[in-house]
């Protein structure tokens, strides 16, 4: 008894309300009496009538009562009966062209009912298994598991070789590691046959290694995941046309060049909304599939979609049978292709995702065309395999109907067909298709900064191999690390049931996790480890001058020229404690002023001993270098000077106020402009804490995918608290500029400390937020606010693109939050301002929004605050696929920058260009036979302040090496490229695909570079 209480817990939903959906699909009821009902409904299914010609279905159901016999007549003129079974029955007559009212009886009544002209349509089913890297198990298991459904596409295309060509088994690849790791694993005969069938077209490996956050991706990593294909193709001469981007409801604006630059035409997505997606609110509607993807840059890829209200994204297939059985078939897929043809979507509030909207008022067209593409999977979960279910319901389909036509294809067939028939009829659209999952890049905070600073430490690092001759020796730990960091971004960060700590299935989260973040923290040692050993293999192919105790190039590789700190590590092997060093610039011989910080093994023996110098270098140019020399000095540095409590610090271009009472940045004055940065009138203070909590549960599944933030109490906001009772914890000045760190009580932490630094000679503020983040279950938010005074935003910085309020986006992209790379800006046409950040992407402009569908403001100040910038440091919301809490030590740097009349795109730059592209110090270690270092140095020069060096590395195509330059201009842009020895340059894809000779003079070359663009120059050079 007990047990009828019971009911099935939340969690990823059934299919049965939606299938009943779809068998009411263009139902009419033609007669009731007595609790017995019969219905008709005109299907798109056909027949041949053995004449030539077509017979289209009535399909009729009995509700009620005994169905018994049912005919289909005009008059006296019987066009077909037969025995209702189950309940129903498919009548047939001749294919109408016009409306034809017919009689239906059947259940002894009677009645009229229109027979309208149905859509023939082309199904083209495709197979595939959509790969989580985790959810439904560990890692490594999920893997080897994919490994294993390679085996069996194999054995199952052999077995339907003699199979009719409609209904042979055709698998496509959605995600690509799990080839390369099986052709890594199997023997030669077994590869030859894979790649025989990939060239037959029965199995397709489309680009993408495994499904991305590509927000969480720098442009150099996400060109990076295509390599493995690019290189497939030309190994094996095997075509790979398309991708696949699947769960993850969006992708940045550089995902389009990143496929154009493999060659990669068509992309098949499939967006899930679980309940946390809301894009027919903000213009999805409008959104026609299929559709043209276009970048600023001029690529464009044919886009299909699918959406959750199609059928639970890529299990739309599944939901109408097409892995059950034929009978489920024939039972789902006419209703579905009826809705397809005449609603705007197939199914109501029961399609799980489909929220808040009342389904009635909506304004999308139904399906304009008659050919579909339908995802299969071999079961109804994540993971699944592949199975003879589908190719064996194809066959059997196609041997009773002629219309729907059912074809077993791979992803590039329908693409090319859809093309043909109708590529220039469709849309086309452009911009960025924001992610709607991108705020899960919050549940792991930590881990995610680690990352975000390997993708520039590893750039960093190969391209100081590649200057330092040693870039053969560097690739594979390059490549090694980029597969780590795509590996983390990779889109499935946790188990299904994250809070528990099981050892496999869904509820193996502990496990899964911990790997997850090893992935990050591997990547951020490694890189950092190559990036330290390509500056020490540059630095010794020089030998330090005469008369030095040490001397380090201190390598600029960011965008442009500027000055900035440097930090360098002087061994006390080098100069000993008891000695004293001065830092000279060997440009003009002149003493730099420096501060030494000891690291002395008496108070810490597990580290090495001497000091940190830090001094400021001037002008130190962009893919270049300036020598500073350690010398010896007659007096010791001086210390840092207490300032006591002072809550003020300054250099020559700012002085930054904070709010003693607060604990907030209350003024940021500009004393080059004579003007205010911060709005001392907003509702936060700068950089003020603030911490949300939430009222709905921890640890239900799927739980925020029912629930909708539609009440205007906002109910489901649990709490709201701020930081207080500051204290400063030290406040000084040094000789390269002054510093102050304060601590304030904030809930969810054990401690937030505030660092804010200003350096001599750098026109920028730093600053730093440390905390002890506690761990809790409960639904929580961290944010840290920043109110300029200024208006809204201008320009942000994307992957592989730049956003802006007049920049386009995809229609349906997310709007309440923006994931960035680094920068925004801001400009009144007087001043502008940059805002900067390194670990924290997630930001929300102008208020802090629920993050409940449909995410509505919760402070809306008055007035309005359009150039307030929230960083959504971190958050807990999820109950699935994300970790369930997060805790520990961590970080978040930002950085503002301001100056009257600068191009916004260039100062957003420079204010992130401090964090993501500190300088590196190479120690000048080459013997007496090496040449001297020389006092400066530049291995490239860009004539353009919105094209950037990115890096240099080895050559793919046998040439020298490899130039990456990446704009951030809003239109194509011919760039002069000088090169050190330069002799001869082609420029193409990031891939050095599509490559066109460039003229070379004097060392140097004009580069077209598109908008946006990310392209390589592939270099010859003479010897030096």
């Amino acid at each position: 008894m007990t047990s009828r209480l019971l009911r099935a817990r939340l969690g990823s939903p059934g299919y049965e309300d939606m299938r009943a959906t779809l068998r009411a699909a263009g139902t009419a009821t033609v007669a009731e009496r007595d609790g017995v009902t019969v219905t008709a409904a005109a299907l798109p299914l056909f027949r041949d009538d053995n004449e030539g010609g077509l017979r289209q279905a009535v399909r009729v159901t009995v509700q009620g009562g005994d169905g018994g016999t049912a005919t289909l007549a005009d008059g006296d003129r019987i066009f077909d009966a037969g025995t209702v079974e189950d309940g129903r029955i498919d009548l047939w007559l001749p294919e109408v062209t016009e409306p034809r009212e017919v009689t239906v009886e059947a259940a002894g009544l009677s009645g009229r009912f229109t027979v309208e002209p149905q859509r023939k349509f082309t199904v083209h089913v495709m197979h595939h298994s959509h790969l989580d890297i985790g959810y439904t198990d560990r890692q490594g298991v999920v893997l080897r598991h994919h490994l294993d459904y390679l085996d069996s596409a194999v054995e199952l295309s052999t077995s339907t070789d003699e199979w009719p060509d409609d209904a042979k088994f055709r698998w496509t690849v959605e995600s690509a590691l799990p080839v390369k790791r099986w052709l890594e694993s199997r023997d030669d005969a077994a590869v030859a046959r894979f790649i025989e069938l990939v060239k037959q077209g029965r199995i397709e490996v489309t680009a993408m290694p495994f499904q991305l956050h590509t927000e969480a991706c720098s442009v150099e990593e996400l060109h990076r995941m295509l390599r493995f294909t690019d290189e497939l193709r030309d190994r094996h001469g095997i075509p790979v046309t398309s991708a696949m981007h699947t769960d993850v409801p969006g992708a940045v604006v550089g995902f389009v060049d990143a496929l154009a630059a493999s060659g990669v035409r068509y992309l098949s997505a499939a967006h899930n909304w679980a309940g946390r997606s809301v894009p027919f609110l903000t213009g999805g509607q409008e959104l026609g599939r299929p559709f043209w993807w276009k970048s600023p840059a001029g690529n464009r890829v044919l886009v299909w979609f699918t959406d959750s209200s199609h059928g639970m994204a890529y299990m739309e297939g599944n939901v109408v049978g097409l892995a059950e059985s034929f009978a489920a078939s024939v039972d789902l897929l006419p209703g579905y292709l009826h809705q397809v043809a005449n609603k705007p979507v197939p199914y109501g509030s029961e399609a799980f995702g489909w929220s808040v909207l009342d389904v009635e008022g909506l304004t999308k067209k139904p399906y304009p065309h008659d050919l579909l593409h339908l995802r299969v999977q071999g079961g109804n979960a994540d993971n699944a395999g592949p199975s003879i279910l589908p190719p064996s319901i194809v066959r059997a389909w196609n041997s009773s109907y002629a219309y729907p036509k059912l074809r077993m294809a791979t992803n590039s067939e329908f693409f090319e067909e859809a093309q043909q028939r109708f590529g220039d009829k469709i849309e086309e659209h452009e911009g960025d298709w924001t992610d709607w999952w991108a705020d899960g890049l919050g549940s792991g905070a930590r881990p995610l900064g680690y990352a975000r600073k390997a993708q520039h430490a590893v750039r960093h690092a190969e391209t100081l191999h590649q200057l330092a001759g040693a870039a053969g020796e560097a690739a594979p730990a390059v490549e090694a690390i980029y597969e780590k960091l795509g590996l983390f971004d990779e889109h499935t960060w946790g188990a299904a049931n994250p809070w528990h700590d099981h050892e496999d299935g869904f509820d193996s989260g502990g496990m899964q996790w911990a790997r997850k973040c090893e992935m990050a923290y591997s990547a951020a040692d490694d890189a950092e480890d190559l990036r330290r050993a390509g500056a020490h293999r540059l630095g010794a192919r020089f030998a330090a001058p005469n008369g030095t105790l040490a001397a380090y190039l201190v390598t600029n590789l960011g965008h442009t020229d500027r000055t900035d700190l440097a930090t360098v590590f002087v061994p006390a092997s080098t100069v000993p404690f008891e000695d004293s060093l001065s830092i000279v610039d060997s440009r003009s011989g002149a003493v730099v002023p420096h501060h030494e910080e000891e690291q002395n093994p008496i108070d810490w023996p597990t580290r090495p001993g001497g000091r940190w110098v830090s001094f400021v270098a001037t002008d130190v140019p962009a893919t270049g270098h300036v020598r500073f020399d350690v010398v010896a000095a007659t007096e010791k540095a001086p210390n840092a000077i207490d300032l006591g409590q002072t809550w003020q610090v300054q250099n020559e271009f700012y002085r930054v106020d904070v709010d003693p009472r607060q604990g907030t940045i209350a003024s940021v004055f500009d004393k080059r402009a004579g003007r205010e940065l911060v709005n001392q009138d907003a509702y936060a203070g700068l950089n003020q804490y603030v911490y949300d909590k939430y009222s709905t549960a921890p640890h239900i599944n799927h739980l925020t995918g029912h629930i909708e933030a539609t009440d205007e109490h906002l109910t489901l906001l649990g709490g709201r608290s701020i930081g207080r009772r500051p204290s400063i914890v030290r406040a000084q000045r040094t000789a390269v500029g002054e510093t102050l760190e304060i601590e304030l009580d904030a809930e969810g932490t054990g401690w937030l400390r505030t660092t804010i630094t200003v350096t001599y000679g750098v026109p920028r503020v730093d600053i730093t937020n440390r905390m002890e983040k506690n761990g809790t279950p409960a639904k929580e938010s961290v944010f840290f606010a920043f109110p300029f005074a200024l208006p809204a935003p201008v320009a942000w910085e994307l992957t592989g693109g730049v956003g802006g309020p007049e920049v386009p986006t995809v229609p349906g992209a997310a709007q309440h939050m923006t994931p960035i790379r680094h920068w925004v800006a801001f400009d009144d046409g007087e001043l502008t301002a940059a805002w900067a950040t390194l670990q924290a992407p997630l930001t929300m402009f102008g208020d802090l929004f629920l993050p409940y569908a449909p995410f509505p403001p919760t402070v809306k100040p008055e007035p309005a605050e359009p150039g307030t910038v929230y960083s959504w440091a971190l958050n807990n919301i999820w109950d699935t696929n994300f970790p369930a809490q997060q805790q520990g030590e961590t970080t978040f740097q930002y950085a503002i920058a301001s100056r009257s009349g600068a191009d916004p795109r260039e100062l957003g730059a420079a204010a992130a260009a401090g964090l993501a592209d500190p300088f590196v110090a190479a120690p000048v270690t080459g013997g007496a036979e090496a040449p001297p270092a020389p006092p400066v140095h530049r291995w490239a020069t860009v004539d353009h302040p919105l094209v950037r060096v990115a890096g240099f590395g080895p050559s793919r195509r046998g040439h020298d090496l490899v130039v990456y330059l990446a704009s951030t201009a809003a239109e194509e842009v011919t760039v002069t490229l000088g090169v050190e020895n330069l002799t001869a340059a082609a420029v193409g894809t990031s891939l050095e695909r599509d490559q066109v000779a460039l003229d070379v003079t004097d060392a140097s070359t004009r580069v077209p570079v598109p908008a946006g663009g990310f392209v390589a120059v592939s270099i010859d050079r003479s010897e030096a």
